[in-house]
């Protein structure tokens, strides 16, 4: 039988680090442990929580927060951050380019993120987050060397002297291989545990594979769009090639930036650049979906947004990482974990999905 957990409940759990925790269902019953819980990211040494929290929404005023980023939208973000690690989610994923002036932000989500660590382990010493960063392929940084000083860049806003796992956000218009090469040298001078790509094709994936394996360097992951409405990763080839060259593949945008939520309708689109890709002729057709993700989210005790990050976590070999913007979102993604949708559930809610035309996903993907 299924074990059902709420997400204060797992929160409760992870606090307790160190312990183990047995909860009986029935006849049934799981234990819970910080090591247990977490999952290598591919061929790689490093563990990670099998959810995690993306951080774009972090100091952005592009396409977050209404354009707008005050005192308040920063306290939210930091309970957002310390509501994760209580809950045992300690996997954040940020961007150089996240809340940069580069990208008309207020102020860049790494540096919100490094302020949010040091804060944390001033109350709590032994706390260990997996700081996930990534760097920008834009067309002026060529070479090797231009990844090493952006990564020195990114770990100077954070005030860190290395981080968990560094990727390349997309693939550059040229100079991939330099990249590629700069992910190594990143890796041998220690400043990363791990490296990756993201939003990369699967051809594009399996030279990068091949090409950091001549160093002896696995190619821990692979950061694309994937939801339950958005399975292009299946289509295209790439989840394939993630399975078989053991990438894992990390979710980003997992409950379709709010879309699988239940929150909006057509009556109540969202708002910004988000209402031009869910529209309220688009949400029309999402509602049967949305209407059977909560019919079985309720027979499990659990949200919407619960249920779609379990599909995800159902389809293994995938970290989703959804992006919290509050405490109460951080709590709720908890819930995800420490139970499973049934096969025909799985199966269900990917049927009802199929029969929607696909929503926009990131221009680089087809290349």
């Amino acid at each position: 039988m299924a074990l059902h957990f709420s997400s204060a409940c797992l929160c409760s759990l992870s606090q307790m680090r160190g312990q183990k925790i047995r909860a009986v269902a029935g006849e049934s019953s799981v234990t819970f442990n910080s090591e247990e819980d977490k999952v290598k990211l591919g061929g790689s040494d490093l563990k990670v929580t099998k959810l995690g929290i993306g951080a774009w929404s972090w100091g952005d005023t592009s396409y977050w927060n209404n354009f707008e980023w005050d005192d308040k939208k920063l306290k939210a973000a930091k309970t957002a951050f310390d509501a994760s690690i209580d809950c045992g989610i300690t996997f954040i994923d940020t961007a150089e380019v996240y809340g940069s002036r580069f990208s008309f932000g207020a102020i860049n989500s790494e540096t919100l993120l490094g302020r949010f660590i040091k804060e944390r382990k001033e109350k709590d010493p032994e706390v260990e987050v997996a700081v996930a960063t990534k760097f920008a392929a834009l067309p002026w940084r060529l070479g090797r060397q231009s990844v090493l000083a952006a990564l020195k860049d990114s770990l100077a806003r954070m005030e860190l002297s290395s981080v968990d796992l560094y990727q390349l956000h997309w693939p550059g218009i040229w100079g991939n291989e330099g990249y590629i090469d700069g992910l190594g040298d990143a890796v041998e001078q220690g400043l990363v545990k791990a490296v990756g790509v993201s939003n990369y094709s699967e051809k594009r994936l399996r030279d990068a594979y091949e090409q950091l394996k001549r160093r002896g360097i696995p190619l821990a992951s692979n950061q694309v769009n994937y939801s339950l409405i958005y399975r292009l990763p299946e289509q295209n080839g790439v989840k394939a090639a993630c399975d078989e060259l053991g990438v894992t593949l990390i979710a980003y945008s997992p409950i379709a930036q709010g879309a699988l939520t239940g929150k909006y309708t057509p009556e109540n689109p969202p708002t910004g650049p988000r209402g031009q890709i869910y529209t309220p002729e688009f949400l029309t057709k999402l509602q049967p979906l949305i209407n059977r993700i909560k019919e079985i989210g309720e027979s499990y005790n659990k949200t919407s947004t619960q249920v779609v990050l379990n599909w995800l976590i159902a389809q293994e070999n995938v970290v989703p990482i959804p992006g919290a913007k509050n405490a109460e979102q951080a709590k709720e993604f908890g819930g995800a974990l420490g139970w499973r949708l049934t096969q025909q559930e799985i199966d269900q809610l990917r049927s009802l999905a199929s029969e929607l035309k696909p929503v926009t996903g990131f221009p680089v993907e087809k290349l």
